[in-house]
């Protein structure tokens, strides 16, 4: 079994998540779409591979907005017409923070500016925590999406609708593959200005993240397991 992971960003490695799917026998084949010389001007002409010769697909996250198309239309709108070829024949698909956004944008939904950003460790209701367990969850993001019609939340806070179900794809709009080797990084990238605006001390976001990486990694792998028993296999109609 192989499962892509998309990394839209260098930044934006599968960590536990990609973990808990080698637990489940599955070959990881990690493709970047903008590469780290290009970081500044992400624009760039990216082959994504063919999303039905995979069992499971995952978009990471991004630092760019998924309805940017002046920006990143040259590699974004052919990942949301991928996406829907994906669902068509029922290849499960776990969207995170910008890939969930993708899910909503291509599905029916759509992404707009959030009203405020999420940033660090936010509390999440679950109605479903089998699937997407409840409690604090690492946030990074200045979007938000409306889900299609037809997708069934199961996530929420007053922020922002956190998660939703649609046939075979399960979208997440926090980070569960963060840890603080990979948050010291966002920050050294740029992610400081940000959290600096919003008044977050980084040098005591990276701390409290160290002290949860166990917790959060077994969280993690959670909603990995949720996803490949509740989501993933659902029946072979799928639509």
């Amino acid at each position: 079994m192989r499962a892509l992971v998309i990394q839209h960003d260098h930044m934006s490695p599968p960590g536990p998540v990609g973990e808990r799917l080698v637990d489940h026998g599955y070959d990881l084949v990690l493709h970047t779409v903008v590469p780290e010389d290009a970081y500044d001007r992400p624009g760039v002409e990216s082959t994504l591979p063919e999303l039905t010769d995979f069992d499971v697909v995952v978009p990471m996250g991004s630092p760019w907005s998924a309805y940017d198309h002046a920006l990143i239309g040259s590699w974004v709108l052919p990942e949301l017409d991928a996406l829907r070829r994906a669902d068509d024949v029922g290849v499960p698909v776990l969207g995170i923070c910008f890939g969930g956004q993708l899910l909503a944008a291509a599905h029916g939904g759509s992404v707009t500016r959030s009203p405020e950003p999420e940033l660090g460790w936010v509390t999440v209701e679950s109605d479903d925590d089998r699937l997407v367990p409840a409690g604090e969850w690492f946030q990074w993001h200045f979007d938000r999406w409306t889900r299609p019609v037809d997708a069934l939340e199961v996530a929420r806070n007053a922020a922002a609708s956190q998660a939703f179900v649609l046939r075979r794809n399960l979208a997440v709009q926090f980070h569960p593959e963060l840890t603080s080797t990979m948050l010291a990084g966002w920050i050294g990238n740029g992610g400081a200005a940000d959290l600096a605006t919003a008044g977050i001390d980084a040098d005591r976001l990276v701390d409290a993240t160290c002290a949860r990486d166990e917790e959060s990694r077994r969280r993690a792998h959670r909603l990995v397991d949720g996803f490949l028993t509740r989501v993933s296999s659902r029946g072979d109609d799928p639509k």
